[in-house]
């Protein structure tokens, strides 16, 4: 079978989720050929020469651009990753483990949905089918910019974020992915030129004794390669202990969803930490020499213009102006099909109907200026061309208005960061 497997977008990496695919089904004997819209055409004649065409959705920007692409397509197609279950009738849905699944649909390209959580050996990924690796985010610091790979260490998640779409899929449960397969792709991108690596997994601390294998592997292997990871607050708070062999192993910064300045938003979330605990996060951190870059969902059904506000008043006082991506400001609340959300008595309150073509479930703010602010938000980070820093104070303006109070805020280069700035 001749298969088209069809990355849309993976937060600016070189797509890992058509590498392993790709290996998978040239094991199983079929021809794969794939294409990453992110950075290349869509181009007819890769569709007119596949029997079979896959998307890969491992998020929501992905799942709608792959929609729009599928329409065009008039061969049998799969979805496969997260969001796969949010994809058209008549297609072949996969979430979860995929792996097996889409070889299976290569093997008898019959429709249908199915969520696998099974414990098959992931392979190594195939990397050969994708783009060069320079046309990828890249890691910026004060010397320059160098080129970033991208692997996982392990998939799913403990946690059950009711915001999150890996809970929807995954309850509570985390698949490993060998040392020796991770180790394997990390030597392939650092050969392909990656003097960086993000490990992309959901929570990097969810199995901290294998996290940490990986990392000792990895720098045992590359010790001049640096690295950032994903990990929530609780997690950094309850594995301090290992911040010091992360930052002695090349660890340059951390990803960490604290999401909101409001303990009532972090509740209803279920983010397990409070707004306190991301400022000793913050310190606990940097005394071990390693930056965080905080995600942030401002907008929700309960947001005010007092905890946007909040927001930005603790990145000002905690000398993070510059590692914010100015979009993060922007945020809003997705709640798709099978959201935790759904069944919590806060959000049925604000809840609207479904929109089938923003993949979401419609909702209204408690407060009405909220709303507003969002949108004036978005049109502020939309302008690109600004630099972040006079973006910051477009935004602070927009929050507080003409009468905005002073503020001081320090430089903001030099902090390590992704030339990408979404980070899921």
């Amino acid at each position: 079978m001749k298969v088209l497997l069809v990355s849309t977008y993976e937060m600016g990496h070189q797509p890992l989720h058509v590498a392993i695919p790709a290996a998978a089904l040239r094991e199983a004997g079929h021809e794969v050929r794939a294409v990453d819209l992110s950075v290349q055409a869509w181009e007819p004649s890769e569709v007119a020469w596949a029997d079979a065409v896959a998307f890969s959705v491992p998020m929501h920007t992905a799942m709608r651009i792959a929609l729009q692409a599928a329409a065009t397509v008039a061969k049998p197609t799969c979805f496969y990753g997260l969001y796969a279950m949010t994809g058209p009738p008549g297609a072949r849905l996969i979430s979860g483990e995929y792996v097996e699944g889409l070889v299976r649909w290569a093997d008898d390209l019959a429709p249908g949905a199915t969520t696998t959580l099974d414990r098959a050996p992931a392979p190594t990924p195939d990397r050969t089918v994708l783009p060069a690796l320079d046309r990828y985010a890249r890691l910026q610091t004060p010397e320059g910019e160098v080129p970033a790979g991208y692997v996982e260490a392990t998939r799913g998640c403990s946690h059950r974020c009711r915001h999150c779409p890996v809970p929807v899929v995954y309850d509570g449960r985390t698949r490993r992915v060998s040392v020796d397969t991770v180790l394997a792709d990390v030597e392939a991108q650092v050969r392909a030129g990656a003097r960086h690596i993000t490990f992309g997994d959901p929570d990097f601390l969810n199995r901290s004794r294998h996290a940490m294998a990986v990392v000792d592997a990895v720098h045992d292997a590359f010790p001049h390669l640096t690295y950032d990871v994903t990990a929530k607050v609780d997690h950094l708070l309850r594995h301090a202990d290992l911040l010091p062999r992360l930052s002695a192993t090349g660890c340059l910064f951390v990803v960490s969803a604290f999401e909101s300045m409001d303990d009532r938003v972090l509740r209803i979330l279920d983010k397990g930490h409070t707004a306190a605990d991301s400022g000793r996060v913050v310190h606990l951190l940097r005394s071990h020499g390693i930056e965080v870059r905080p995600s942030w969902l401002p907008f929700t059904p309960w947001t005010t213009v007092r905890t946007v506000s909040d927001i930005l008043r603790f990145v000002v006082d905690h000398d993070l102006v510059g590692n914010v991506d100015p979009v993060q400001y922007s945020i809003r609340l997705l709640v798709p099909p099978g959201s935790l959300l759904l069944d919590v008595a806060e959000m049925k309150q604000r809840l609207g109907p479904y929109d089938p073509q923003a993949l979401t479930y419609t909702w209204t703010a408690e407060d009405p200026h909220a709303d507003e602010l969002q949108g004036a938000i978005a049109g502020l980070v939309a302008d690109t061309a600004r630099h972040p820093l006079d973006q910051f104070f477009d935004i602070w303006e927009a929050v507080h208005g003409p009468g905005a109070p002073q503020i001081e805020v320090g430089s903001t280069e030099g902090r390590p960061r992704l030339t990408e700035p979404w980070f899921c």
